[in-house]
């Protein structure tokens, strides 16, 4: 959380003209070519160290972080429920005591 904040201050400061990162995926999972337009419009832009090798190298990387973050969101969603189903099953257990 603290580097979004940080490289999102990055974004936010006109003074900064180039950006450095160590890979595109470093700066966003995917979407990259939009933040990159963008920092254009306004005169500035990304330095990216490592290049992939082909496009297809860089579509994979793509597929991969999309998959991650579909997978991330799913699983959330199941701890959630999980949770709310042990708390709603802890209130039941508990007003079934409280009952004569």
């Amino acid at each position: 959380m603290m580097l979004e904040r940080a490289f999102l201050a990055l974004l936010r400061d006109p003074t900064i003209t180039t950006i450095v990162v160590e890979h595109k995926d470093r700066a966003t999972r995917f979407g990259f070519r939009y933040l990159e337009t963008l920092l254009e419009l306004s005169g500035r832009g990304f330095e990216v160290v490592n290049l992939a090798e082909n496009n297809r190298e860089d579509l994979l990387v793509d597929l991969t972080s999309i998959l991650y973050s579909f997978m991330a969101r799913l699983y959330g969603q199941r701890r959630a429920k999980r949770k709310t189903e042990a708390l709603v099953h802890q209130l039941q257990e508990e007003n079934q005591k409280g009952e004569p």
